[in-house]
């Protein structure tokens, strides 16, 4: 499916940023997780959000959706797990691939450190995707790393097409085949030599071919490794714009404050920004 914006995040950012660029008329697609799920969704009262005083966040989150769908917008839930910049932006969720001619990123926070050996191993043996990779392990033993709440249902994939399966987390998870060894675990790392060979977990090592690690979201500096960033946030411009040609960001990911207000402003400037450059590339 091609579009002229693909919004990665569903928040009052990335709503904001829909609603500033369907008023330009153009075709919007937001990938995120569902709007129920958002940390704002769970404030018991939101104060400071100028005419809109004692909302709760599921209130106003329900609001901000309402508001982007009625105008067209179309939402994809799921994560982003691969981007490339070419001639546009090509955005893999699951199996399928979504194009777009611009990108704006509203993911929020996303603070997730690496593990050891990670970084290094990936497309070594390191996925983030069951769905994309699971086939090339297919017979051979293989670590999921669960730190989402679909991670199961990805184990349980991966059994399905002849993975042998471990799954490891520092909980144990819900609606897990009851045939996969399960792994509680903390402290994690990467072992391999070229390509990956176990998970340490916790000092002990689980051999395998490959390691799945499966979070809720992957990282804007993962999908866009040329991405400048600053003390951990996204380096923008008062357009919102990055350092990357037709790439915006707003709301808690470009720094504070986090504040909805300001991340709601900062959407519809990456919006409005984002259809200013379409038009200029016509």
């Amino acid at each position: 499916m091609t579009y002229d914006i693909i919004i990665l995040g569903s928040g009052p950012a990335g709503l904001a940023a829909a609603v500033g660029a369907r008023g330009r008329g153009k075709r919007v697609l937001v990938i995120g997780n569902r709007w129920q799920d958002s940390p704002l969704a769970r404030a018991e009262q939101v104060d400071n959000y100028l005419g809109l005083p004692g909302r709760t966040g599921h209130e106003m989150l329900e609001e901000f959706q309402r508001h982007a769908e009625q105008l067209g917008t179309e939402f994809l839930t799921g994560k982003a797990i691969s981007l490339m910049a070419w001639k546009g932006f090509m955005v893999t969720v699951g199996s399928q691939v979504y194009d777009s001619r611009a990108l704006i990123l509203a993911p929020g926070v996303i603070r997730q450190a690496k593990y050891p050996g990670e970084e290094e191993y990936l497309g070594r043996g390191v996925s983030y995707c069951a769905t994309c990779d699971g086939m090339l392990y297919r017979n051979k033993p293989v670590v999921v790393v669960g730190r989402s709440p679909d991670a199961p249902h990805e184990a349980n994939y991966l059994k399905s097409l002849g993975c042998q399966v471990t799954y490891v987390a520092a909980r144990e998870p819900q609606g897990l085949d009851q045939e996969i060894p399960f792994v509680r675990a903390g402290r994690l790392a990467v072992k391999g030599e070229q390509a990956v060979t176990a998970l340490e977990a916790d000092g002990a090592s689980i051999p395998c071919a490959g390691i799945f690690i499966l979070r809720q979201a992957v990282a804007p500096t993962d999908l866009l490794p040329a991405l400048e960033t600053e003390e951990g946030y996204i380096r923008v411009d008062r357009r919102m714009a990055t350092n990357v040609e037709g790439v915006f960001a707003a709301g808690d990911c470009t720094g504070g404050p986090l504040q909805v207000a300001k991340a709601v402003g900062e959407g519809h400037v990456a919006a409005l920004s984002a259809c200013e450059y379409l038009d200029q590339i016509k």
